[in-house]
């Protein structure tokens, strides 16, 4: 049987790391972290960019890996920023994100992990919250997560204590987590 502690994040991003830490530790399993950029491919689908991101992290790290991609869409600026919501945030920043959102403010926040290892070319596992973009930053939360209202919720990502029980990345990592403890026995 495979150990847990086998299973890493790869990522360049510690703060994805940390939360996906926290997450899969509620479900009993351990988490390495593999910090390196990975391939980033230019594509309209999340699942497409997982799974070449998650081929390229098993071929540097040669351990099973998960990775993680996700797209901020915002229907009224027809889904933009979509896949290339980390160039956007590099770009814009949260700032260019508020003030391009006029009335409808509705967005949904999706998180992809892609688990690989020498026998499985790739699983994907989707995430999805539903919410709105705040009309101002509020909180000191990385990424979007100043600006991410999810439903239900009346602050942001960055002021709940509990947004690793409602993220899109939550979300995603509860599948995954199902699948992998039903896949080692």
């Amino acid at each position: 049987m495979q150990e847990w502690n086998d299973v890493y994040f790869v990522s360049s991003n510690r703060h994805k790391y940390l939360e996906a830490k926290e997450i899969l530790s509620s479900f009993g399993i351990k988490l390495g972290f593999f910090q390196v950029s990975l391939l980033e491919i230019q594509s309209d689908s999340l699942l497409e960019i997982a799974k070449a991101k998650a081929l390229d992290a098993f071929a540097k790290c040669k351990k099973p890996i998960i990775i993680e991609d996700d797209a901020l869409v915002i229907p009224s600026l027809g889904g933009f920023p979509g896949p290339y919501s980390s160039y956007v945030f590099d770009t814009i920043g949260n700032k260019g994100v508020v003030d391009l959102v006029k009335e409808n403010r509705a967005a949904k926040f999706y998180a992809t992990i892609s688990y690989c290892d020498k026998t499985t070319k790739s699983v994907l596992f989707e995430g999805i919250t539903l919410g709105k973009i705040a009309k101002k930053i509020s909180g000191k939360g990385w990424g979007y997560d100043p600006i991410f209202i999810p439903r239900g919720k009346t602050k942001t990502y960055a002021q709940i204590p509990d947004k690793n029980t409602v993220s899109h990345r939550y979300r995603a990592l509860a599948k995954f987590a199902s699948w992998f403890v039903r896949t080692q026995k």
